[in-house]
């Protein structure tokens, strides 16, 4: 159990602090893309700070996010409790060591509501929403951590859409739904996380799982499409006007019911986000 503490820690730090190698190569690409000087100057600086944080270990960003964890099982693998509380006391090492801002309310479900509790001094008071178990057909124990930034969550939208049986009336009402919120973010350009599902709960697991699997490298039509129209509203690097104003789509489609609706998840994911790492807990 204590080597998957050690794990866990190392993938929050990891999380935390640093850009996957698809992450900077589409921010090379799109700081080429870039006609204005404005913009390409501060997609510079976000990778000069990625850079520095990745070589000091220390956050991307100064709101250093919640712990986020999703375990992924293949067939015969099983998790204990212990093995649950070994990746939670993980996460809090790793709290510790970044540091962690902190910012974890204290009191009970009134005094946290209205922050009158006070705020804690530990950074692993910042306990992590509750934990997604996936399956996959590969025999391991895989551990995805993402630190989940509160610009983003003020911005996102997780709603009902009326499909009329044609997929562009879900891609126009999430371009619908970034047009309202992308300008409003700040710290773009952005990346579109997307979960489509058949309640609110799957809906934003699925967004989630896109997080965490997605890819900079690799955008399916779909992605490419809401990606185009996001781009298309001219927002810009730090709201500057540009022509990135996201970086790449991440979207999950789950498993769908007979109807006439569609739950859609919608997260507009900062300039530093998705901030997840991945490890392997067994083979």
């Amino acid at each position: 159990m204590e080597q998957i503490r050690k794990i866990a820690e190392k993938t929050l730090l990891e999380a935390a602090t640093t850009f996957r190698a698809d992450k900077n190569k589409i921010y090379e690409e799109c700081m080429k893309a870039e006609s204005s000087a404005n913009c390409r100057w501060i997609m510079e600086q976000i990778m000069e700070n990625a850079a520095t944080a990745a070589d000091r270990q220390s956050p991307l960003c100064d709101d250093t996010g919640i712990p986020h964890i999703l375990l992924e099982l293949g067939p015969g693998r099983s998790l204990s409790g212990e093995m649950i509380e070994a990746v939670r006391a993980g996460v809090a090492d790793g709290l510790r060591k970044l540091p962690g801002r902190p910012m974890a309310v204290m009191g009970d479900d009134s005094q946290r509501l209205d922050q009158s509790g006070g705020l804690s001094g530990d950074p692993a008071a910042m306990i992590p929403a509750p934990i997604q178990l996936l399956s996959t057909e590969e025999d391991v124990i895989r551990l995805y951590i993402l630190m989940q930034g509160g610009g983003p969550e003020i911005r996102s939208k997780t709603y009902r859409v009326f499909h009329k049986h044609d997929v562009s009336v879900i891609i126009d009402n999430i371009a619908a739904w970034a047009a309202e919120e992308v300008g409003k973010l700040g710290c773009t350009p952005c990346t579109m996380a997307v979960g489509i599902g058949r309640s609110h709960y799957e809906a934003s697991s699925l967004m989630l799982q896109a997080m965490a699997k997605g890819r900079y490298d690799s955008q399916s039509p779909m992605e490419q499409a809401i990606t185009d129209r996001v781009n298309a509203l001219g927002v810009g690097a730090l709201g500057l006007g540009g022509d990135i104003t996201t970086l790449a789509t991440f979207l999950k489609v789950g498993p769908q019911r007979a109807s006439g609706v569609r739950i859609v998840c919608m997260r507009p994911c900062c300039c530093f986000e998705p901030r997840v790492a991945c490890s392997t807990l067994s083979r």
